[in-house]
């Protein structure tokens, strides 16, 4: 079913030691890039089968670390712990920047956004991809974490769709929360569009 195995689970108190969580790293994966699974153990209701939060949160140095205001990334990975820490699941952290183009290029095709392209439209202009990440290596850190059944938190219908077609069944789609701001609006908005992202705007 799967090529991986768990390698190391280690407990690391994260947002200064509010929340614990369980690093888990896997052998198998011949791509190099050292993704991550990270288990909270939230608080189970107990009152039907359990079945956990999952987000497939892929990398965004910019977002994640920096606070980028030109996606949502760094907002979604705190709405995802947040999230999970309460209800229990995982969140597998993909090392796929820039919708797996790679820092140096998301920088590249930064630059012509800039000059008014949208994000699509700058990767085709860089010939690469206007996605090319791979959600299949999550279907099978999750099948090397005995997880079949997930409730998905992400308005990506490709998440979704590659995760079932992988053999893990998608009981649920959990949405986001829309984290829109001046700088990232016309981003959303052609995910949307482009993507068939899940996304409701507030008028502005």
């Amino acid at each position: 079913m799967s090529d991986l195995t768990i390698k190391r689970r280690v407990m690391i108190p994260v947002r200064a030691g509010d929340v614990m969580a369980e690093f888990i790293s896997f052998n198998g994966d011949d791509s190099g890039k050292e993704h991550i699974g990270i288990f909270f153990e939230g608080k189970p209701s107990g009152d039907s089968e359990y079945v956990p939060l999952v987000r497939l949160h892929s990398e965004c140095l910019t977002g994640d670390v920096f606070g980028s205001g030109r996606c949502d990334c760094g907002e979604q990975l705190d709405e995802a712990i947040d999230r999970i820490n309460e209800e229990g699941g995982y969140i597998l952290y993909l090392r796929q920047e820039g919708r797996g183009i790679g820092l140096y290029a998301k920088l590249e095709a930064y630059a012509l956004q800039d000059q008014g392209y949208d994000t699509y439209q700058a990767n085709e202009m860089l010939h690469l991809p206007d996605d090319g990440r791979d959600f299949g290596i999550a279907a099978k850190m999750l099948h090397a974490l005995g997880v079949t059944k997930v409730r998905l938190l992400t308005n990506n219908p490709d998440k979704a769709q590659q995760l079932v077609e992988h053999g893990i069944d998608v009981v649920e789609l959990v949405p986001t929360k829309v984290h829109v701001n001046q700088h990232n609006r016309s981003y959303l908005e052609t995910k949307a569009k482009r993507k068939m992202h899940t996304l409701k705007f507030d008028p502005e």
